[in-house]
């Protein structure tokens, strides 16, 4: 990447939103939440084992209203009148959800606890 004041070209700076900023690895042995460096978030999530997220601070996404996690339901609306930024129904990710060895989902989150599993998660 350029140096300097943080300049990027158009193909750096898009790059950054796939994870190459670098990565981060989990499993059931990691004790605490694992936060991303300042200014970034987790931008994918590649799960090696089946894993299961902490009930109430596993998954924190950094617009809970947008991306799944832990904290609310993403895109619930539940008046049957889903507009353009609003979907219907979504639901909480909570701890009796799996996610299964070799799934990758995408978002932005801030934070991440496992309570069993193994994963990757890829900075952005």
């Amino acid at each position: 990447m350029a140096g300097g004041k943080q300049k990027y070209s158009v193909v750096e700076a898009g790059n950054l939103g796939f994870g190459q900023i670098g990565s981060v690895f989990m499993d059931a042995s990691t004790t605490s939440a694992v936060l991303p460096p300042l200014n970034t978030v987790f931008v994918a999530i590649t799960f090696l084992e089946d894993t299961i997220f902490d009930a109430t601070s596993g998954l924190l996404a950094e617009d809970s209203s947008q991306y799944i996690n832990t904290a609310a339901a993403a895109h619930s609306k539940t008046d049957g009148n889903a507009t353009a930024t609003e979907g219907e129904l979504g639901a909480i990710v909570d701890g009796s959800n799996t996610f299964p060895q070799g799934a990758t989902i995408f978002g932005r989150w801030t934070e991440i606890d496992i309570t069993s599993g193994m994963l990757v998660a890829y900075i952005g």
